[in-house]
């Protein structure tokens, strides 16, 4: 039995899975609870968000985000990927820089216009 936290709401419901019994998930006061504990125990996933090198722009880095939640254990290899990036300004909030980044389904875009 795993307990958990959940983060989907401000409420913080202490959850309990049992991953011996179908993933059952108990404490949840609401059903996306449920559906949080059990995806966190199965398959977790988490939105990258960092920074990415910028020529032309006032500052020196852009910030990025993916635009869904990718495999927690890909985060690492997601950030060695963005190593390599550098933009040149002007670029504006939601462009692709990288699509589908390592084949997750999720693009990686930029959250400021710079």
């Amino acid at each position: 039995m795993k307990e958990l936290i959940c983060i989907v709401c401000p409420r913080g419901c202490h959850l309990k899975v049992d991953e011996e019994n179908g993933y059952a998930v108990t404490g949840n006061s609401c059903p996306r609870g449920e559906q949080y504990g059990r995806n966190e125990i199965k398959d977790p996933r988490r939105v990258l968000t960092s920074t990415v090198k910028i020529n032309g722009a006032a500052y020196r880095r852009c910030p990025v985000r993916t635009s869904a939640a990718i495999k927690k254990g890909d985060l690492f290899n997601a950030m060695k990927e963005l190593n390599g990036v550098t933009l040149t300004s002007p670029v504006k909030r939601g462009d692709v820089v990288i699509s589908n980044i390592l084949s997750s389904g999720a693009d990686l875009i930029v959250t400021k216009d710079m």
